[in-house]
């Protein structure tokens, strides 16, 4: 049948997909718009398989708070270039993915696919956006985090870090709040406390020590102690309150909150773009 240049514009401007695209989704389903339409999710669903073996490594790292300070969401949408990462459209996309994230409350990214916006799943407009975009498209990470205490948010500029601090109690300047957030995004810390740090990183981190020091000729027994030293020093670099200040290295988070009067740091996340 023949297949009008209107209703191959009425197509695209629905679906956004290119109008080749549209007018062969026209053509394979014989006029019928809603075949055509779900012809176009199938194809975006195969050219997503296509590229599964692909790295989607840029993107976008979303974060919202409620007004209280109580409740955050946060998200990493994820394609394969920088230049559609800029895209007013997929921009918008992530919003409303991460608005969906947020009102379901969901820390599962599954569920979060199931979910709709505009009457249709996450993961059919994931698989929309494939279709016209033509890359690899996908959600890695999605957040949900309540308190009693207080949350602060940081989005490091270019949208590709963002960081999620909870503390235990209401904080006396936003800007102590705010600190503590860039130091997580610039030292990447493993953990709160050294008593979080699991014990297997623990242990490896002693048996490379101790190795070091013995191939260094150091006595087995001196080695297990010197090892200790190195592992408090691994502590120092790499548990939060333990990291030397970046804004003022005389002193420790620990200290630095002290010296603010600041409640503790209870628990954060750190999401950058194309890490696990």
């Amino acid at each position: 049948m023949s297949i009008s240049a209107k209703d191959v514009m009425k197509l695209r401007e629905s679906t956004g997909a290119g109008m080749m695209d549209c007018k062969k989704a026209l053509t394979e389903t014989d006029g019928d718009f809603d075949k055509a339409v779900e012809y176009l999710r199938k194809k975006g669903q195969q050219v997503s398989e296509k590229r599964a073996d692909r790295e989607a490594n840029q993107g976008l790292v979303l974060i919202h708070m409620n007004a209280d300070k109580k409740s955050a969401s946060a998200i990493e949408l994820n394609c394969e270039t920088d230049f559609v990462a800029r895209n007013e459209d997929f921009q918008a996309q992530g919003e409303a993915f991460l608005k969906a994230a947020y009102e379901n409350k969901t820390n599962d990214i599954d569920s979060l696919l199931s979910r709709e916006v505009n009457g249709m799943t996450i993961e059919k407009h994931l698989d929309g956006m494939v279709g016209k975009i033509g890359e690899k498209i996908e959600i890695s990470k999605v957040v949900y985090v309540e308190t009693s205490g207080s949350l602060v948010e940081y989005i490091h500029p270019g949208n590709q870090l963002g960081v999620l601090v909870e503390f235990d109690g209401e904080l006396k300047d936003e800007e102590t709040g705010k600190d503590v957030a860039m130091q997580i995004a610039a030292m990447n810390p493993i953990a709160v406390t050294r008593d979080e740090v699991d014990a297997s990183v623990v242990e490896k981190e002693l048996e490379i020590a101790k190795e070091q020091l013995i191939n260094e000729g150091k006595p087995a027994e001196i080695a297990e102690k010197a090892a200790q030293g190195k592992l408090r020093r691994f502590y120092e670099e790499r548990v939060l309150l333990e990291q030397k200040f970046v804004k003022d290295n005389g002193v420790s988070i620990s200290e630095f909150l002290k010296q603010q009067d600041a409640p503790l740091v209870l628990s954060f996340h750190r999401i950058q773009l194309g890490q696990s």
